[in-house]
């Protein structure tokens, strides 16, 4: 996260939650498997093919899939956008993550619960191209466990002596998806799947924010 302004690491924050939220959707109607946790994802799969389990390793395995090709989709986009402006690449993401996630509700509103579910993971996978540097990602919204350790590392790094606050930008981004999390899991009790709506009128709103913190020079930030 070194190198990114204070709004910026807000607007990361934000999609983590967004990612938390997501995935809480996805966890809760499919029981198990993850939309954005392709760890989680892995493990099950693996732990299914062994048990003999072939339904719940193809849905992880599945998921994965187009989690894959929702990161392609994201690349891509980032490619065909960066020689404009950050501004205009995080822009031009950020609309084909809330695209899909308006693909994903529609699907929702009409019981199309496999369609969803793949919207749901395709955009998860694309909104991880949103911060970028050089080609690789340097912040991952939807995946925590890297700022989970370099919270660990800041936090103890400042009883010896280092940083006292350094481990703040890494336990935000944590408790970001935290919260998105329990949110979801809130409104999926009210309104199940349909819960999707909120997320996508999020990501739209999130669309403006970039526009504003994003800064408009052609570079790789």
């Amino acid at each position: 996260m070194t190198g990114y302004s204070r709004s910026l690491i807000g607007l990361a924050t934000a999609l983590a939650g967004l990612a938390g939220y997501v995935d809480a959707l996805g966890f809760i109607t499919l029981g198990g498997p993850f939309v954005s946790f392709m760890s989680g994802n892995m493990t099950q799969a693996s732990v299914a093919f062994a048990d003999g389990v072939w339904s719940t390793a193809r849905v992880a395995g599945g998921i994965i899939v187009l989690f894959l090709l929702g990161i392609a989709l994201g690349t891509v986009v980032t490619h065909f956008t960066e020689r404009y402006s950050v501004r205009t690449r995080k822009v031009t993401v950020l609309a084909v993550v809330a695209g899909l996630l308006a693909i994903g509700s529609v699907m929702s509103s009409l019981d199309v619960t496999p369609g969803a579910i793949s919207a749901m993971a395709l955009a998860m996978g694309a909104v991880n191209s949103v911060f970028q540097r050089d080609g690789e990602v340097t912040i991952g919204v939807t995946y925590m466990t890297g700022a989970l350790v370099k919270m660990g590392q800041r936090l103890t790094g400042a009883f010896l002596g280092g940083p006292k606050w350094a481990w703040l930008q890494h336990f935000g981004m944590c408790a970001g998806l935290i919260a998105g999390a329990v949110v979801g899991a809130l409104v999926h009790r009210w309104i199940g799947l349909h819960a999707l709506w909120p997320a996508s009128a999020f990501t739209v709103l999130l669309i403006a924010v970039a526009w504003r913190v994003s800064p408009p020079a052609p570079a790789q930030v």
